[in-house]
């Protein structure tokens, strides 16, 4: 059965970004340095900050083994995490065998076999 789990966090996306962030603090120090000296630390303590999170982003974008958000996958493509630590699927509290639909996450009865929320067919 699928299940809702953590997915991808940090993105390509998130590293232009962060590209951007660089040269906006470049940018900022150069003219705020010339205002006033803390408004200069300001913008090199955003540059320096926006430089870690670009190279994170793109790490994570790259990497095999990436960071998540949210992901949909089955218990065979990865286990887990809360069943490997809490020792198994949780039963609901009124005793009835229960499952979710994987594609907006309402509890279903395991003897459905559409969602009652979305009208999908479950698998």
């Amino acid at each position: 059965m699928k299940s809702i789990k953590p997915g991808r966090g940090n993105s390509m996306m998130g590293g232009i970004m962060g590209i951007f962030m660089v040269l906006f603090g470049i940018v900022w120090t150069v003219i705020a340095s010339q205002a006033a000296w803390f408004m200069g630390l300001f913008g090199i303590l955003w540059t320096c900050m926006a430089a870690v999170i670009t190279v994170r982003n793109f790490k994570n974008a790259t990497s095999k083994n990436r960071e998540s958000m949210y992901d949909i996958v089955d218990g065979r493509e990865e286990p887990d995490p809360f069943n490997e630590r809490f020792g198994g699927n949780k039963a609901d509290t009124d005793g009835t065998d229960c499952r979710y639909c994987p594609y907006c996450g309402t509890a279903v009865e395991s003897d459905h076999e559409y969602c009652n929320q979305c009208g999908r067919k479950l698998p």
